[in-house]
């Protein structure tokens, strides 16, 4: 097990508003290495939307439950106990599982879908109009003391 004694105190005083992001850090420097199973991809679609692969082999439909509780996407599986059959050799992983990644804010799940073993989520990440960068019109005062305004260019 690592340890790290990093503190993030000083950035709080630079970083307004980023209080979530730095205790993210703090809990991610502190949390234990995880399993690693199922395996999964994270992949960039377009600009802001995003894909969740994860190798699911041998799970159905009512083994695999996606849900989002504000932000965080909750992924888990589990096959019924006793399937009746005897193994020689079992190499294929079919244990319980349960994966959880924390979302940023205005990202949301659009949807999911099986096919050929691969669970896939989509997201997306929905910034509201009113968060998004804005231009703001520069008026000058000239010698006579009429206002003339700089003409706007589009964002």
């Amino acid at each position: 097990m690592r340890t790290f004694d990093l503190d993030f105190a000083p950035l709080y005083r630079l970083a307004i508003g980023f209080d979530r992001m730095m205790d993210l850090l703090q809990d991610a420097l502190e949390s234990e290495p995880s399993d690693n199973y199922p395996p999964y991809n994270i992949e960039k679609t377009g600009e802001d939307t995003y894909r969740i692969t994860f190798a699911v082999a041998g799970f159905g439909l009512d083994d695999l439950s996606v849900t989002q509780e504000q932000n965080t996407l909750v992924v888990a599986g589990k096959k019924p106990d006793g399937d009746g059959k005897t193994y020689l050799h079992q190499g294929i992983a079919g244990r319980a599982f349960l994966r959880r990644f924390g979302l940023a804010d205005f990202v949301k799940v659009t949807g999911a879908h099986l096919e050929n073993g691969l669970l896939s989520v989509d997201l997306v990440r929905e910034m509201p109009e009113e968060m998004k960068p804005r231009r703001i019109a520069i008026e000058s005062v000239r010698a006579d003391g009429q206002q003339k305004q700089i003409e706007q260019k589009a964002a």
